[in-house]
């Protein structure tokens, strides 16, 4: 594939100047691409031209290969640029951007993906897509350069199909952002019947959803099991927690996780947790490594305890970026998924002699492999004595040393502030069940990394930064995890500076990004590239959707400050999305925020911080496994807001206390830790 000379009437590539990485891939092709923005558009208008929406990430291996099969042919390329203004999107810088097309898409029946490939006249309305097309008609699809040449020819003739389309698509996505009237607060029975509906869903013998490909739906199992504390055991809705530990049992021992090098895959393939795609990123882990966290304090499995360590190790390892963590790595190497992740049987016998039979044998590592010839390596032995798993972690020690001489995947280096708000509130989160003070310095620093780089004057975040420059606007969903993620680390470590600076992202998001009726929407009102209609949704995806983490952190801010203000701003939010019941199961976090407001037990630790007592009590509140446990500490008698039901509690002769306050009542002191374990 060569390059198409430079075509002096047209402006070439402008990708050059960009700071995402994935954008910096295409900035040598041989298509005239443009970054988004007014600009792009205007140039569309001003020349009459259906635009090319290619939108994707750094990590996404069917964008690579569409990229090599397309976007880099000369041939490919002159057609694209003689006919269509060419717009290339990084949909992990621009979230609101690939919902809106995203949305468009599924409105014309279509199944979402990456690479996203859309069509849209001149002011950014949508008329047809796709997803990935290959360079000659294969699977049933249309070759790339036919769908060019009959979308070009169509646009032209001002077919009454792209009329049509166009603004059939044009009224669903303003119908979808439209703000209706609030429904009524969710009941505990919309709880019991999205989380009745959600199990339904769970592969009751490999975890997770049922069938393939699996993906980890951290969002989904996080509901079930803070459910599963909210109806109580027993009776309650033991399958919740259970549906958990089995996702994570089998996650922690298949091929979708790095048993070298620690972090998970962004899903398998298959519905055995075997053949990953094998890009690692941050908001998966991240999300995974709480949820360990929760599994550990309800049941001390030394498996959730290594991975946890491991992923961490991991997060510091390899995905540091100034402090803060960088976005994801790749699938491919050497232009080849999975090659720096795989091995062959006669790799594993040249580096561990002896050990090897034991190794090959614990981790299914045979003459023809377990895909494509090659071996991923995959846990299929049952725990041995201490002795057997310490030979083990030397030979997984050799494999790693060896594979570091690999060529590496790509890093997408760029920092996103939601995905870290994410990673900050696990670390918070982890370090405390897992006594592990250097985690909640990690996270602390990486909170100050965001704040740092990401801040604006107006005390918003902006949503990336790379390299000393800001590449995207702050979203909902940055203020929503950061805000999520300070309550965590205050929370944890009892800076009041942190609850502050909670409240600070959480008016900001009420302020910026409110729709007048209660809800949000995704983009702030002072926008001024998003087409048609501000994204406004609840749904969560793969990551948690803004609007349920922006509930959480309003529920918690109610339960750590007592201001009936922070209850209102819940209750509004759920009201505005939650209006048909329908519906609640696709919103598992805003559902959870719910049930945090309704039920949750807060833990006030009266005493002073330097007694023993207060440390252990703080330790063992704080190793709750039920998300819905909200701690506060209370060094003084005065400490606490008038308003908060444990106003005034004292440390007690025994020199701390704590108090388990429900529903604005708090029970008698409790001086032993033992009576918080479980709570």
């Amino acid at each position: 594939m060569t390059s198409a000379p430079a075509d002096p009437g047209q402006p070439g590539n402008l990708l050059r100047g960009e700071t995402s990485p994935y954008l910096l891939q295409h900035a040598d092709n041989p298509v005239h691409w443009r970054p988004w923005g007014a600009a792009a558009l205007a140039a569309a208008q001003a020349e009459d031209k259906p635009i090319l929406l290619s939108i994707g990430y750094a990590a996404c291996h069917w964008c690579h290969v569409m990229a090599h099969e397309s976007f880099e042919d000369a041939d490919t390329a002159a057609a694209l640029n003689a006919r269509f203004v060419a717009i290339k999107v990084d949909r992990e810088e621009r979230p609101d951007i690939d919902h809106l097309y995203m949305s468009a898409l599924h409105a014309m029946g279509e199944q979402g993906g990456w690479p996203l490939t859309m069509f849209l006249a001149p002011d950014g309305s949508p008329f047809w897509g796709g997803t990935y097309f290959p360079p000659e008609p294969r699977w049933g699809k249309p070759s790339f350069r036919q769908v060019l040449e009959g979308v070009a020819a169509a646009w032209t003739a001002r077919d009454a199909a792209v009329i049509q389309n166009t603004e059939a698509l044009r009224r669903a996505l303003v119908r979808a952002s439209a703000v209706p009237e609030p429904g009524e607060m969710p009941t505990p029975a919309t709880l019991d019947a999205a989380a009745a509906a959600l199990l339904r869903l769970t592969d009751p013998v490999q975890g997770g959803l049922r069938g393939a490909p699996k993906f980890p739906n951290a969002p989904i199992f996080r509901f079930l099991w803070q459910e599963a504390f909210r109806t109580g055991q027993p009776p309650g809705r033991p399958e919740g927690r259970a549906a958990l530990h089995l996702m994570l049992t089998r996650m922690s021992q298949g091929g979708i996780y790095d048993h070298l090098g620690g972090g998970f895959a962004r899903y398998a393939t298959d519905a055995v947790w075997l053949v990953p795609h094998f890009e690692k990123m941050l908001y998966d882990n991240a999300q995974l490594l709480e949820l360990l966290a929760f599994a550990y304090a309800d049941r001390p499995d030394p498996l959730y305890a290594a991975r946890a360590a491991e992923t961490v190790g991991w997060m510091i390892r390899d995905m540091n970026a100034g402090g803060a963590f960088a976005a994801s790595e790749d699938a491919d190497s050497e232009g080849e998924e999975g090659r720096f992740y795989v091995w062959t049987e006669a790799e594993i016998d040249a580096l561990l002699g002896a050990d090897s039979p034991a190794f090959k044998s614990a981790y299914d590592v045979t003459a023809g492999g377990n895909w494509e010839g090659h071996t991923i390596l995959h846990r299929v032995t049952p725990p041995g004595d201490a002795a057997a798993e310490a030979a083990l972690g030397r030979s997984r020690a050799v494999l790693f040393a060896a594979r570091a001489h690999r060529v590496r995947p790509g890093r997408d280096d760029k920092v996103l502030a939601d995905w870290n708000g994410l990673a900050v509130a696990a670390l918070a989160r982890a370090g405390a069940v897992f006594a592990r003070p250097d985690w909640v310095a990690r996270a602390g620093a990486a909170c100050d990394a965001v704040r740092r780089d990401l801040g604006t004057a107006d005390g918003r975040v902006a949503h990336a930064w790379r390299g000393g420059r800001l590449g995207a606007a702050g979203l909902l969903d940055d203020q929503a995890a950061m805000a999520r993620a300070c309550l965590a680390l205050f929370e944890v470590t009892g800076a009041v500076a942190r609850r502050d600076q909670a409240i600070g992202f959480a008016t900001a998001a009420l302020d910026r990004f409110g729709d007048g009726a209660g809800g949000v929407f995704a983009s702030a009102a002072d926008a001024t590239d998003v087409p048609l209609a501000r994204p406004r949704t609840a749904a969560d995806n793969a990551s948690p959707a803004g609007a349920g983490l922006l509930a959480e952190a309003c529920a918690r801010l109610f339960h750590l400050t007592g201001e009936a203000v922070w209850r209102g701003r819940t209750e509004a939010l759920a009201r505005a999305f939650l209006a048909i019941p329908d519906q609640a199961a696709a919103m598992p976090t805003l559902l959870a925020a719910v049930g945090l407001l309704e039920t949750a037990a807060t833990v006030v630790v009266a005493g002073p911080p330097e007694h023993p007592l207060t440390a252990a009590l703080l330790a063992a509140a704080l190793a709750s496994p039920d998300p819905a446990v909200v701690v506060l500490r209370a060094p003084a008698p005065d400490a606490l807001p008038p308003g908060h039901p444990a106003a005034g509690k004292g440390a007690g002769a025994a020199g701390a206390a704590a108090y388990v306050c429900r529903g604005g009542v708090c029970g008698l002191p409790v001086s032993d830790p033992a009576l918080l374990v479980g709570l």
